[in-house]
């Protein structure tokens, strides 16, 4: 099953947008910088090895076994060449480094919740390893997966604290990788916010088991771990309650909609996908809160088979509605207490179920090859060169947080290196071939967009896909040419 290009990240753009408008220059700098690696990430799923911005290729795993978990941590430096460097393998003692042994435990901890309650061995089904990089970048205000591996950054300690810090982000993004290899969601729109609502429902499982907690007695709180003392709020969102997260002057106010009456048609974050996935999210809390126990057995077996079921990548709510219903009868019964519950939860956000439309193969993986190198192609002699008072606009989105950054710069204003950079990129066709080598998701990474008149160029590019120099002058861009 392939999907459509797209990227994801625990933090919203719509956040990271709302730190860059908050009037504090340090905030705004780190969040342009998280949105800026987020957007670009937000175009492509990733299956390759190797990618132009710096991805070393990772040497093939052996796929582990029922017994356990493979787990390798890897530290970026605050660079972002991944995976960066080895510093804690499966079995090996923990570090000193308390990043390294959040990632390590929380990649453990996700693991067992897909074995215990679904007997799924991996991301996979087929003892996929589990990899991760903590401290990548500088004041990186995100963490993503990347289609091969979890990348973490430590947060810019004013808003964000480090992003191994919570259990539920790190199941969140794992998430991301089992849908990947099962119902492969297209991310935009409902399929996206319904990609997004799947991590969130499974990430607040893999607390809740690691807690041995029942669904009444668990908070439905995704990245309450994250926020830093002093921001007025108690979470990245709130599954019971979607839409009262945070109300905060640097973050604003918690977008997420709890009904389909507040649905929000927008096409920044590929069509709200961090915001819309509130309905949902909403319908599964209401659904365990009503069956009570567990919320990753019953509630979370429902939404496991229609993951894995006969589902398009290009479902929305109605659809999935419908599956889980079926899910429930098929297990339970129709008429069962199970069935009747899924149906009053979706009925309890607006969502009428409707018969299923699409099709796919349950455990599918999505296929793909290595990421074409940078073409680093030439001006063209038809090219018209860039004037100095060419106006270039530059547009970060994506991102866990969904917050977007933007800025329209003119030419011959930007420092004289910046401003030759420019001339030369906008010159070439370079930026459109990284665009084209973005094959794959990037769920809750960044996504680069960059639009000029004179040359015309209107494109959109992952984060992972870049190259090192020509990131380097998207952020310092938006940054306003501040140095981090």
């Amino acid at each position: 099953m392939t999907t459509s290009p797209a990227c994801c990240s625990i933090v919203p753009p719509y956040l990271l947008r709302a730190l860059v408008a908050s009037g504090d220059p340090l905030l705004a700098e780190r969040a342009e910088a998280a949105l800026v690696y987020d957007e670009t990430l937000r175009r492509g799923r990733v299956t390759a090895e190797a990618r132009p911005g710096g991805r070393t290729a990772r040497p093939s795993a052996t796929p582990g076994d029922a017994s356990g978990p493979q787990r390798t941590v890897h530290d970026a430096e605050h660079g972002t060449t991944l995976p960066g460097t080895t510093v804690r393998s499966e079995g090996e003692p923990p570090t000193a480094d308390e990043a390294v042994t959040q990632a390590y435990d929380g990649l453990g901890a996700t693991w067992q919740l897909w074995m215990d309650a679904y007997a799924r061995n991996s991301l996979d089904g087929k003892g996929l390893p589990l990899v991760a990089t903590v401290h990548y970048g500088t004041d990186y205000d995100n963490a993503f997966w990347d289609g091969t591996q979890m990348v973490f950054g430590d947060g810019d300690g004013v808003v964000f604290l480090g992003f191994t810090r919570s259990l539920d982000v790190i199941g969140h993004e794992l998430a991301h990788g089992v849908t990947q290899y099962t119902a492969g969601l297209n991310y935009q729109d409902q399929s996206g916010a319904l990609n997004e609502s799947v991590s969130d429902v499974f990430g607040v499982l893999v607390k809740q088991h690691s807690l041995g907690q029942a669904a009444t007695d668990a908070d439905w709180l995704i990245g309450a771990e994250l926020l830093a003392p002093g921001v007025q709020g108690v979470a990245l969102r709130s599954m019971a309650a979607p839409g009262t997260a945070y109300d905060d002057p640097r973050l604003g106010t918690d977008p997420q909609p709890a009904h389909m009456d507040h649905y929000v048609d927008t096409a920044d974050d590929n069509g709200g996908v961090h915001i819309n996935s509130g309905i949902p999210n909403k319908a599964f809390h209401d659904l365990a809160v009503a069956l009570g126990g567990n919320a990753w057995e019953a509630p979370g077996r429902i939404w496991y088979d229609a993951l894995t079921g006969d589902i398009a990548a290009d479902c929305d709510f109605a659809t999935f509605a419908a599956l889980t219903l079926a899910a429930a009868t098929a297990r339970h019964g129709e008429g069962s207490r199970e069935a009747e519950a899924v149906a009053t939860a979706w009925a309890g956000v607006g969502v009428t179920p409707a018969g299923t439309t699409g099709s796919g193969s349950g455990d599918g993986s999505t296929t793909g090859g290595s990421t074409p190198a940078d073409p680093g192609t030439p001006p063209s002699p038809d090219a018209p060169a860039p004037a100095p008072g060419t106006e270039v606009a530059v547009r970060r989105t994506g991102g866990f947080a969904g917050r977007t950054r933007e800025r329209t710069v003119v030419l011959g204003e930007l420092p004289e290196e910046d401003g030759a950079a420019w001339r030369s990129l906008l010159q070439t066709d370079r930026l459109q071939g990284l665009a084209a080598a973005a094959d794959r998701d990037y769920p809750d990474a960044y996504c680069y967009g960059v639009r000029c008149a004179v040359p015309e160029v209107d494109v959109t590019v992952p984060e992972p896909v870049l190259t090192d120099d020509v990131r380097d002058l998207l952020e310092r861009t938006l940054r306003g040419g501040d140095t981090a």
